[in-house]
């Protein structure tokens, strides 16, 4: 039979089911619509051959022409018949299925971890609280900041100026480092001499200004913390340059490979602000340039090769500057406003020694406390430090790490301070672990050099020994065998930041009392 006749005889309607795998019940849809016309007891129309004949043709004839209007061809419109059905198959099944197996949100088991929206929540609350407080101490007190009482608290004796004098005097410590360094490059001196001679020197860093502190009745408390802060720092630095030093003469004698180590100033200023920095190796790192350098670093480390960043960058120096200045009004402005009126109400009750009340006094003064060392901690390591290093081109910005996130009580030491962490790490800890000494007991001798230096910074500025900071700094040992031990995850976050919430005050409520008691026990 030819292709002709075969076209314009007959066509028979054949019956499709499509079975879809979407369930049973789209089946049964399908064959529903495609029987209508068998389950109503009436027949199918019937069409004439001629016109289905047609209607192949020209479906043959567009296969492979693109719709004029649609711009789509036949065959991809007899491919996407199978996807219309598919589709209508998958939006029938959703109707009639509504539920999964899942877990609730706030269940462990779910996975979920996006909780932005309550940590938006928690913050407006905490604005709120203390929006509030802060409005009650305004209406209770009125308004008590004074930035002149600042300024007279560090000028209190304007003609001598001591905590201004007792700084400059330390320059006298550092030129006495830098000169034994040079004797010992050239061989005048043996290392047992100059050995002696540091441990001289370093000593005298920290006697000097604490005899001073408590000799001078002028030196205000604020000052004395200022000076001894600045003499702790030089002490730290000094001992590190020592030590570098004496690691270059041994790797000398050694005729290993020598440490390089860049001149602490710019050699050669280019247009755009960056320069190029030569390299040197010991000895010829001995000199004024590079060792006031390392002084004004932030960082307590001394090495033969700072990284160095390539220029200043302006507008980043600017913004550091603004924070430190804004800050550090903030500071004053709570410390005045805040802390000291809650100090104060604070004396009676721990003269009574009325606990209820003492609970009461140190939970209202844990929240300003908290808030004031948070803002101190931005102002210092983030702000202060950046503005420094960015003026001298120092390139290792690392001043602390995540320890918000601290799950023990050993990260979060290790991780917010990070300078002091890595002076403890290569001059005290890893010699330590060298000589042979245990893990635990290095850590420990860590924690008792840190408690000295608190304990050192406080009472001697308040010209009194309590060792109240000194047993806060010690306890950290066993609460950090109990934290690692006993709680993990989130549990042992919430026991680090209850530690910083409620331990500071205490220290400060114990510091102040005993402070009143000592200098105004009669007219309390």
């Amino acid at each position: 039979m030819s292709d002709s006749t075969e076209m314009r005889g007959p066509v028979t309607r054949r019956r499709r089911t499509t079975i879809s795998g979407s369930g049973n019940g789209a089946v049964g849809v399908k064959q529903a619509n495609g029987s209508k016309w068998h389950d109503a007891g009436e027949k199918p129309p019937q069409y004439p051959a001629k016109a289905k004949t047609d209607e192949l043709s020209r479906h043959a004839s567009n296969n492979g022409k693109v719709n004029r209007h649609t711009g789509v061809s036949g065959q991809q419109q007899l491919a996407n018949t199978p996807r219309k059905q598919k589709s209508a198959a998958e939006d029938i099944n959703e109707r009639l299925s509504c539920h999964v197996l899942q877990e609730s949100l706030l269940s462990s088991a779910s996975g979920y971890s996006n909780y932005r929206g309550i940590l938006n929540w928690c913050v407006i609350m905490l604005v709120l609280s203390n929006a509030r407080l802060f409005l009650e101490n305004i209406i209770k007190y009125g308004i008590l900041v004074d930035p002149i009482q600042v300024v007279s608290l560090f000028l209190k004796d304007p003609y001598s100026w001591p905590s201004a004098c007792l700084i400059i005097v330390s320059n006298v410590f550092i030129l006495a480092a830098l000169y034994t360094e040079r004797r010992l490059a050239v061989g005048t001196i043996s290392e047992m001499t100059g050995l002696i001679l540091h441990i001289f020197n370093l000593t005298s860093l920290l006697i000097f200004p604490s005899a001073t502190v408590l000799t001078l009745t002028s030196m205000t408390p604020v000052g004395g913390v200022l000076s001894l802060g600045v003499y702790t720092v030089l002490f730290l630095k000094l001992y590190s340059y020592q030590d570098t030093n004496r690691w270059c003469r041994e790797i000398r004698q050694a005729k290993a490979k020598r440490l390089t180590r860049s001149y602490s100033c710019p050699s050669v200023a280019q247009s755009n602000g960056s320069a190029v920095h030569a390299h040197v190796s010991y000895p010829g790192n001995l000199t004024h340039r590079d060792m006031y350098y390392f002084i004004f670093a932030p960082t307590l480390c001394y090495q033969l090769n700072f990284p160095r960043s390539p220029r200043i960058r302006k507008r980043f120096l600017m913004r550091r500057l603004f924070e430190m200045l804004f800050f550090m009004q903030l500071l004053v402005g709570l410390i005045q406003q805040w802390m000291v009126p809650t100090i104060q109400n604070s004396m009676k009750p721990f003269q009574e020694m009325d606990f209820s009340r003492m609970v009461e006094r140190l939970l209202k003064l844990a929240v300003p406390n908290h808030l004031i060392w948070l803002i101190f901690f931005y102002w210092f390591f983030h702000s202060s430090m950046n503005f420094v290093a960015e003026l001298l081109q120092f390139g290792d910005r690392e001043f602390y790490k995540d320890w918000w996130n601290s799950e023990t009580v050993t990260y979060f030491w290790a991780n917010w301070n990070i300078p002091v962490h890595k002076w403890c790490l290569r001059h005290f800890y890893k010699p330590m672990l060298k000589k042979g000494i245990n893990r635990f007991l290095a850590q420990t001798a860590v924690f008792l050099v840190s408690a000295f230096f608190h304990e050192y910074l406080v009472s001697v500025p308040l010209k009194m020994f309590r060792l109240w900071a000194f047993m806060g700094m010690m306890a950290q040992v066993p609460l950090a065998w109990f934290v690692g031990r006993f709680l993990n995850g989130n549990y042992g976050n919430a026991a680090v930041w209850m530690s910083l919430i409620i331990g500071q005050p205490i220290a400060v409520l114990m510091y102040v009392h005993d402070y009143y008691v000592i200098h105004h026990g009669g007219t309390t």
